[in-house]
């Protein structure tokens, strides 16, 4: 068959809905100025979407950074790879300054998260060596491990009675083998807030010989004293061997860095395909990468009042009897009843009657009869954006309760 006869989007699991959501529902265009309102489609709505956690990304010191190094550096240097000819100091000093603020020895600037992830596990295990990870995973883990051609265990998310079992099936391969253990967890979880258990994973150490890798995306620069990471929140930064920290959320930038000893550091430079074989960094970037580490490290107002609206919002909707799951970040899910029909309709009214974008998640995401609001409080919010949050969702969930929007759904249909 000619390979392009089986690529249709609608055969895939999102993309079967493609034709109907694609504009308003998926890829959605929101406009305007960086923050906590922006435009979409034409209306400024209160936005609870963006993962700009301590509102750097419209920040004025932030951008005046990124355009004056824009200015003096432009786009293209360095060119090349960071092997060849696409190194300068200024990545080392990120470097150096990342892995202190993260309490690890050495780290490695890396050009995305995901394509990051990805390349590390890469680089880390060969097929003698077995991969332990949490079922709850993100996609850029699973993408990594897909690449390792030996075995690999899950164990239920955080379940540390699943764990050690898991860990001692991959003690006997790898006695047999001569192989290692790699254990990948997160340390936040983006999609329900939790926390990976370190703590119970830290302590397992002391039966089992196996190393850490820990992807803190949504942990680095919210999490732990100053920020510092979950790992440090947990007081464990000392047993995780593999620390991995994004841009894309805190640093509101483009980037990421992984962090361990100085010859685990070492070895992945000359290890990580993704790296040896792309382009660097761009200055600017490295540059804005630097002015928002010192503004995290220097500048505690900023996660102080990230905290402020996480902790308004979540006693707000716990009180108005909410399920919010056992979210302890900042990452709030809004956890109701309702079908793929109701959340469509549910989200329209948010957008169009309360003028509120956040993210929604149905089926096949979430299971069947389960709407997720995820909600991501960010220090550009105000209490007033909390307080009118919270008084709209006990609007939508009483006309879920008494089925306005699958009413709504089937008027439409008789029209």
């Amino acid at each position: 068959m000619d390979l392009f006869d089986k690529l249709k989007v609608e055969n895939s699991v999102i993309g079967q809905y493609a034709a109907d959501a694609e504009g308003y529902y998926a890829f959605p265009k929101l406009e305007g100025e960086l923050g906590s309102h922006m435009v979409f489609q034409g209306k400024k709505r209160l936005v609870w979407s963006l993962n700009n956690y301590l509102g750097l990304g419209n920040n004025p010191e932030v951008r005046k950074a990124d355009a004056d190094a824009s200015k003096e550096w432009g786009l293209a240097y360095p060119m090349g790879a960071r092997m060849m000819t696409g190194h300068t100091k200024y990545h080392e000093q990120l470097e150096s300054e990342l892995a202190a603020f993260v309490k690890k020895d050495s780290a490695y600037l890396l050009n995305y998260g995901y394509q990051g992830m990805v390349s590390v596990i890469d680089s880390l295990v060969d097929r003698k060596d077995v991969i332990v990870y949490d079922s709850e995973a993100h996609a850029c883990i699973i993408d990594g491990m897909r690449l390792h051609i030996g075995k690999r265990f899950v164990y239920p998310h955080n379940d540390m009675a699943n764990l050690e079992k898991q860990l001692q099936r991959a003690t006997k391969l790898t006695d047999a083998s001569g192989g290692g253990i790699l254990l990948i967890t997160e340390g936040v979880y983006g999609m329900t807030g939790g926390l990976g258990h370190l703590d119970g994973i830290v302590a397992l150490k002391k039966k089992y010989n196996f190393r850490i890798l820990i992807d803190d995306a949504h942990g680095f620069g919210t999490m732990g004293k100053e920020g510092r990471g979950t790992h440090v929140h947990y007081g464990v930064e000392d047993d995780i061997d593999i620390y991995f920290g994004t841009f894309a959320k805190s640093m509101a930038g483009i980037g990421a860095f992984v962090a361990s000893k100085p010859e685990i550091i070492t070895y992945l430079k000359y290890n990580m395909r993704s790296q040896i074989y792309a382009k660097s960094l761009p200055m600017p970037m490295v540059v804005g990468a630097l002015k928002r580490l010192d503004m995290i490290r220097t500048r505690p107002e900023f996660l102080n009042k990230l905290w402020t609206i996480v902790n308004t919002l979540q006693k707000g909707l716990r009180d108005a009897g909410f399920n919010i799951g056992q979210t302890e970040t900042m990452v709030t899910p809004v956890i109701l009843s309702g079908t793929v029909a109701d959340a469509t309709q549910l989200t329209y009214d948010l957008r169009e009657n309360y003028n509120i974008f956040c993210s929604i998640v149905a089926y096949p995401v979430v299971p069947k009869g389960i709407i997720m609001l995820r909600i991501i409080p960010t220090a550009d919010h105000s209490l007033e954006d909390v307080e009118y949050t919270i008084k709209v969702f006990k609007e939508i969930k009483n006309k879920l309760i008494n089925n306005l929007y699958s009413k709504k759904m089937k008027s439409m249909v008789v029209k």
